[in-house]
């Protein structure tokens, strides 16, 4: 593999694709705040040279024996959303040619955001789960958690999960496990009963 451009890694029963490094968000959290890690994930250095182009994503995700993999997870080291239109037209393709594997996206939410227009529906057809980072349970321990670039992204945030329900059939929420217990609870109040999705807590990976 070409160093600085790992698009596609294996992790688990997974096959995980990285199209950009782009992020709306900077979290207390993220990774890329571990220096000791040098921009690597499970092993794999994920800091991009460059973006890979629509073709180079399909290209890396079709040299794999997809029929080994439980699921295709578009994530990576940034925010896949900024990459939404490429995505689709990956996921398209493959459909022409009479792939089929479980396809997933983890975002943070905020794609219809970052792409200005809604693209929740675009989900429907493409997307078997998608899972979205919920991380706490209010707008003001959000701000200061992820410290989003657009205003108004927690709200953003649970509409877009609220809506894309319609279109995907498993919605997933998920807080990290460094939160406190009650804070925890209190997402799990917003995912299930508000929001309608499944909620995951996960556990920290520190590298």
């Amino acid at each position: 593999m070409e160093k600085g451009f790992t698009i596609t890694y294996e992790y688990g029963d997974n096959l995980y694709v990285n199209p950009t490094n782009r992020c709306n968000f900077n979290c207390n959290f993220c990774l890329r705040h571990n220096q000791t890690s040098g921009g690597s994930i499970y092993t794999h250095n994920l800091w991009l040279k460059r973006e890979p182009t629509r073709e180079e994503l399909l290209e890396s995700i079709e040299s794999h024996d997809l029929t080994k993999y439980r699921q295709l997870v578009f994530v990576g080291f940034g925010e896949p959303t900024y990459r939404f239109d490429d995505i689709c037209w990956v996921i398209d393709r493959m459909k022409e040619h009479g792939t089929k594997i479980y396809t997933r996206m983890d975002t943070n939410g905020t794609g219809s955001l970052i792409n200005g227009r809604d693209i929740a529906p675009e989900f429907g057809g493409r997307f078997d789960m998608v899972s979205v980072s919920l991380n706490t349970d209010t707008a003001e321990k959000y701000n200061a958690l992820c410290h989003p670039q657009q205003e108004n992204a927690y709200q953003a945030m649970k509409e877009f999960t609220k809506e894309v329900r319609a279109y995907v059939p498993t919605v997933m929420m998920t807080v990290v496990d460094t939160i406190p217990k009650e804070e925890i609870e209190a997402c799990r109040h917003i995912c299930e009963d508000e929001v309608g999705a499944v909620y995951r807590v996960r556990e920290y990976i520190k590298d």
